[in-house]
């Protein structure tokens, strides 16, 4: 939406960065799994540390991991839930 009067045009992050709808899918997708992530931990009532022990990381990156940092890859986010014991069917639900 433009404003010609006061000379600033207002959209969405998506207009702004140019993203592609399959961009803004990849990027909500991976925000889901490290929220997904995130609960997971809770739920075990494990800490960063805890995770990042049976991860073989640094607490550092299951931080950045539950954060959605663009360095994580959501191959990263996968295996990580999975080896929490995370199913896939568990996690079809979460990418709704």
């Amino acid at each position: 939406m433009k404003n010609l009067k006061h000379g600033w045009v207002e959209g969405s992050v998506q207009d702004f960065l140019e993203l592609s709808d399959a961009d803004m899918e990849y990027i909500e997708t991976r925000r889901t799994l490290s929220r997904k992530l995130k609960a997971v931990r809770e739920k075990l009532h494990l800490t960063q540390v805890e995770v990042a022990a049976r991860l073989k990381t640094s607490q550092s990156r299951v931080a950045k991991m539950e954060k959605a940092d663009p360095s994580v890859s959501a191959d990263l986010l996968l295996q990580s839930l999975f080896s929490l014991g995370v199913k896939r069917k568990e996690l079809g639900f979460a990418v709704r």
